[in-house]
Formats: C-alpha cells, structure tokens, sequence
C-alpha cells in the first residue's frame, strides 16, 4: 500500500489544510520574530547612512558628531579665477591679460563689447565655451557678469627684491606700494590702478589676512595688474625692515598721525608707502616698522577715506615731488 499509515513503519505524512478550515491565513498571522533596528535592514535609508559614516571614520574621522557634518574646503589660491561683466572682460583683453577660456553664455545678446571680446580671444587663441547662465553664476560666486566671463589662470607673484630690482633696471628710484590688512580685492584693483598711473614699481601684500590677485581685482584693476607686478611676502614687517637696509625710505598713511604728508620729505627718493587698511590702519608692528606716518588732511565732515582713494592721494603728492 503506498504511504504511510498504521503498521507501514513510516511517519505519516502531515496533511495540508484543507480549503475552508482557516489553516491559511493561520499561517500566515504566525510572528516573524522581533523587528530588526534600522541599520541592520537593508531597505531601510538609515542603512546606507550608517555605512557611509563607518567610512568615513575608517578614513580618519572621529566619531563624534561634529566629524559627520559636511567640511567645506577652502578655495586654493591656485585654483583660477573669472572675471565678469562686459566692460570688464573686454577691458582684461585689450590690455593682454593672460585667460585661459572666454565663457559666452547661450543666446547671448551680442553688442559690440561681446563681439570685440570673441575676436580678441579668437586672435590670442583663448577657448571659448558657450554655457548657460547658471554655469556663469557659480563660475563668478553670483556677481554680475551680463551673460560673459574670462578665466585667468592664478596668479604668479613676485618676490619682493623683485619689485626693487625692477626700478634698478629702469634706472629709477624705486616706488613700491605696500598693503597692511587691506582685505576687500576691489580696494587693491583701485590701488593698482593708481600705482600704474604715478609711476610706482610694484605692489607688495602679504600672504596671510590680506587681499590677492582674484577676479574682483582683476576688474577693479580693469586690466592694469596685466601690466604692474604684486609681490607677497611671508612677512610684512620683516620685509619692510629689509627695504629699510637697503636704502628704501619706509612712509605709513595713518589718520591718528600728527604730520601731514605735504610735510614730508624724502618723498622724491627710494621709496615704500604703506597703505593699512580702511577700518584699522597701520597695524602694531607695521606702523613701528615705518620711518615715517603721515596723515592725509581732510575736513571735519569727514572720518576717513578709502584706501583705494589714500593711496590715490599719497602717490600724486609722491609724483608731484619727484616732477623735475
């Protein structure tokens, strides 16, 4: 007799429930067991959280969870920099400033500052890229850029002695423009800009809290940096002490000063006129580090300039002294 059964020697088998006696959905209401915690089910969105922190602490973080919120990195003074706005960029290109790329936005309306800036590109063999306008946005950090911008590499600064051998070469008694805590690059594109037109060698700024060679100068400077060389230095203070030792004479401009800058002397000679900056002035160390502080005269109604503006001020006195 096939199966199993009474005096067959094996188990019987265990019947199925049948249709209709609830056996089914019994089954089906059995417990599964407690539910798993989040991390531990992978359809769960925690899960794939939990995974990409244990990488990250495996990569070196701690644990804490102040290491689990995003780090963001700084911009590297190597990374290049964009120049926008149509006058601007025209501005950059007629005066020979090094760019890599002309970035033209899509259905552009082409004037003539567009058309000259994609023949001059052309001519000087720069890329031009059409992009649209949000591309723009994030290439110039949201400033107006009127649908055009050019991308100049970092810029290469000088050393200091540089600026002083440069007026040797040029037979010339040196005029370099210093910058003490000069922070906004607007004011540096003023300042080169008024170097440039009175005769001076070269801007020297320092390499830490201080304004750089960056697009906003760049259109600020409307070209003039393509043509004025900046040195950094490591160390303001030191840099200036060295000057002094060689020869250089060392001018602050301060507001608190008591000596007016017609006043001074030597101006028609090797000289260095430090700029501080708008809020602050002179720093410390910077100011004990100077032959001499002037002060420009201004009126009551007045409190203080801009140093964009000082620096204009300082180096047209300086030129009018050494006008033969």
């Amino acid at each position: 007799m096939a199966g199993g059964g009474k005096g067959s020697g094996r188990p019987a088998k265990k019947k199925s429930p049948t249709k209709g006696t609830g056996g089914n959905v019994r089954r089906g209401l059995e417990g599964r067991g407690a539910t798993p915690p989040a991390h531990m089910r992978h359809w769960h969105k925690d899960k794939s959280r939990t995974e990409r922190i244990e990488r990250e602490e495996k990569g070196g973080r701690t644990s804490s969870s102040s290491s689990r919120t995003p780090v963001r990195t700084r911009r590297s003074e190597d990374a290049p920099e964009h120049i926008g706005g149509r006058n601007s960029v025209v501005e950059a290109l007629r005066a020979g400033v090094p760019a890599s790329t002309l970035y033209v936005a899509l259905r552009i309306d082409n004037d003539d500052r567009v058309k000259e800036s994609v023949r001059i590109a052309a001519d000087r063999g720069i890329a031009m890229l059409e992009v649209g306008r949000e591309k723009l946005d994030r290439l110039t950090d949201g400033a107006v850029h009127q649908g055009i911008a050019l991308q100049v590499p970092a810029y290469d600064y000088a050393h200091p002695d540089d600026l002083v051998r440069i007026a040797q070469e040029a037979a010339e008694a040196p005029l370099i423009v210093a910058l003490d805590g000069v922070t906004d690059p607007r004011n540096l594109g003023a300042i080169a800009r008024s170097a440039a037109a009175f005769g001076a060698h070269g801007l020297l700024v320092p390499s830490r809290r201080s304004a750089g060679v960056t697009g906003g100068a760049w259109k600020t400077s409307a070209g003039t940096l393509a043509s004025l060389t900046v040195a950094r230095a490591a160390n303001l203070t030191a840099t200036l002490r060295e000057y002094r030792e060689a020869g250089l004479f060392v001018v602050g401009l301060d507001g608190e000063s008591t000596t007016d800058i017609g006043e001074a002397n030597l101006l028609d000679g090797p000289l260095v006129i430090v700029v501080g900056s708008e809020g602050k002035g002179l720093s410390r160390l910077v100011r004990e580090s100077c032959d001499l502080v002037v002060r420009i005269p201004m009126g009551a109604a007045a409190e203080s300039l801009n140093a964009g503006v000082a620096a204009g001020i300082a180096l047209y006195e300086v030129a009018r002294h050494r006008r033969p």
